[in-house]
């Protein structure tokens, strides 16, 4: 059942009042790296998958093995756009994200030609409770995990905008997806990703420690389709996006993650 305008908006409302409240004792020390993942169980996170109510983890898409948190489809008889994201249970605004990642397997047959070797990191996102029972992605800015397909160049650590758009240079980018500039990797190897976010000042994309994209002012986009972004803004949402859920993906594609981690930028 979808949300009603005054469900969205009371949840619209309440986040800005959770951020101020829990970020104090709940995001790491400034300075110090904290584990998001515990290494054992999804503990600290929420997921939500297209088609299904929130919090049920439909098929065993996410689970934990050996310490590693993996996207799987073994459970799935069809993909059938039953697009996954996994959200921390708290939203963060100021901070610095980093996790490593590896593709394993194949795609699902049915899914989209682009799910191949794909998934990525939401942040900045709508909260998960705000979503609807058929939406397939939240309003928020990705960095976007790819991996080579023996067709050239294919960059990982790129920008993907659903139901956003970003600043460069002082300019508006209204195009989905921004490539960063690093190189192409293997589907098997392990890929060290970080992500500091600056409120709606800065956000930086790094790939094994180098520099690979750097954008400003992320914010909704009240034309955006693919996202509900005009909602979220009719339900009271701030245009520039300061503050959100961070969401690891599950699009198809079978993926590991792990050393998931997090520090705050925050200051005292």
């Amino acid at each position: 059942m979808p949300l009603s305008r005054n469900q969205l908006r009371a949840i619209v409302a309440a986040c800005p009042l959770m951020l101020a409240a829990i970020l104090p004792a709940g995001a790491a020390e400034e300075g110090k790296w904290v584990k998001l993942f515990n290494g054992k169980d999804l503990t600290g996170w929420t997921p939500k998958i297209t088609g299904h109510p929130l919090g049920e983890n439909t098929h065993n898409t996410f689970r934990v093995e050996n310490g590693i948190l993996k996207v799987s489809y073994d459970g799935y008889e069809k993909f059938g756009k039953q697009y996954g994201h996994l959200y921390t249970n708290i939203a963060y605004s100021r901070y610095i994200f980093r996790c490593e990642y590896r593709f394993e397997g194949k795609m699902m047959a049915d899914a989209p030609h682009y799910v191949n070797l794909n998934s990525g990191v939401m942040i900045h996102s709508q909260s998960p409770q705000s979503m609807g029972i058929d939406q397939e992605f939240p309003s928020s800015i990705e960095c976007q995990f790819l991996a080579d397909e023996g067709k050239g160049a294919r960059p990982t650590g790129n920008m993907c905008s659903p139901g956003t758009h970003i600043e460069m240079d002082g300019k508006l980018v209204t195009k989905h997806i921004v490539n960063s500039t690093s190189p192409t990797f293997p589907a098997g190897e392990w890929v060290k990703i970080e992500v500091e976010v600056r409120g709606n000042e800065e956000v930086i994309h790094r790939v094994n420690g180098v520099e690979v994209l750097r954008f400003q002012k992320p914010q909704l986009d009240p034309e955006n389709a693919i996202s509900p972004a005009s909602e979220l803004l009719d339900a009271g949402a701030a245009r520039l996006l300061s503050y959100g859920h961070i969401a690891l993906q599950a699009e198809g594609q079978g993926v590991w993650f792990r050393n998931i981690e997090l520090k705050s930028l925050e200051q005292p």
